[in-house]
């Protein structure tokens, strides 16, 4: 199975970035320590709007990006973050060129 990438653009309420940025960095530590086939797991800051922020995902494959959605620490950050977004985020699933 091919790798997996994944881009999830997320818009944060006006003054709740500071909240969103500590759920997400400890959601970060989590699926980092606890997922193996999660081979990257970052997350910017748009220069444009503070308000918005990028997350760029790499699994090893279609298992491994599951197992990130049914894992128990993603489920656990879901109210934290739903909390804080101003709207459903934008996430696009992307093949590796080889």
């Amino acid at each position: 199975m091919a790798a997996i990438g994944v881009v999830a653009t997320l818009i944060v309420q006006p003054g709740k970035e500071a909240e969103f940025e500590a759920a997400f960095k400890e959601l970060r530590s989590q699926v980092l320590a606890n997922e193996a086939g999660c081979e990257m797991y970052d997350f910017y800051k748009s220069k444009a709007d503070a308000s918005t922020y990028v997350v760029m995902e790499r699994y090893k494959d279609q298992d491994a990006l599951k197992a990130h959605g049914e894992s128990e620490h993603f489920k656990a950050a879901g109210g934290k973050l739903g909390a804080v977004l101003g709207g459903a985020p934008v996430i696009e699933y992307l093949d590796p060129v080889e």
